[in-house]
């Protein structure tokens, strides 16, 4: 059985939009202000590397399929080959090699890939698709690497829950100027 790993770049204030560039927002590119230093960029090698795949929303997916089969180096080579499952009702037909539409009921076609894949299936960006794997306790991990910039606006990573959700901190840590990582499991409830 695999594990969903939500992974984000996220500003202190919450927001996730645009953190590379390319879409129509004014802080676009914002993480590229702030050194993550080389502890910081070998999390997110490390991390791609030791990925089964990728599962996406649409938006997500159409922005890293117009970037990435371009692109050279191991990160890209990783990308362009693991298996990418990408959540639509729209997407007909994905161009991007090893692509597959999740067109059913969320929580089933989710449970599904977890509970077939071998290893860890990484989401980034979707904060559609991370608001509703949330809402359906379908998140197995969720990894923030916190950038220390307010954005005031933008697209925030977590919407309204239908209850409280508890978390576990396993990991923290700083890197570069101040960028910190912060990984959370669920929390085990006791009754």
């Amino acid at each position: 059985m695999g594990r969903i790993v939500v992974t984000e770049f996220v500003s202190l204030d919450g927001v996730m939009e645009a953190p590379g560039g390319g879409e129509d927002y004014k802080h676009g590119g914002w993480t590229f202000e702030i050194d993550r230093g080389e502890e910081g960029n070998k999390f997110k090698v490390d991390e791609t590397l030791g990925a089964e795949a990728l599962l996406l929303g649409r938006r997500t997916y159409e922005g890293f399929a117009a970037a990435w089969p371009s692109r050279e180096g191991e990160f890209a080579a990783k990308f362009n080959v693991m298996p990418k499952y990408v959540v639509s009702s729209t997407l007909e037909n994905p161009e991007w090699n090893n692509s597959t539409v999740l067109k059913g009921d969320l929580v089933e076609e989710v449970s599904r890939l977890r509970d077939t894949a071998a290893g860890d299936v990484y989401v980034q960006g979707s904060a559609q698709l991370v608001q509703a794997l949330v809402e359906h306790d379908l998140v197995d991990e969720l990894r923030l690497m916190v950038f220390p910039l307010l954005l005031g606006k933008g697209k925030r990573l977590f919407g309204e829950t239908s209850d409280k959700k508890r978390l576990r901190l396993a990991e923290s840590r700083t890197v570069g100027d101040g960028v910190t990582i912060l990984i959370y499991q669920p929390a085990q409830t006791t009754s």
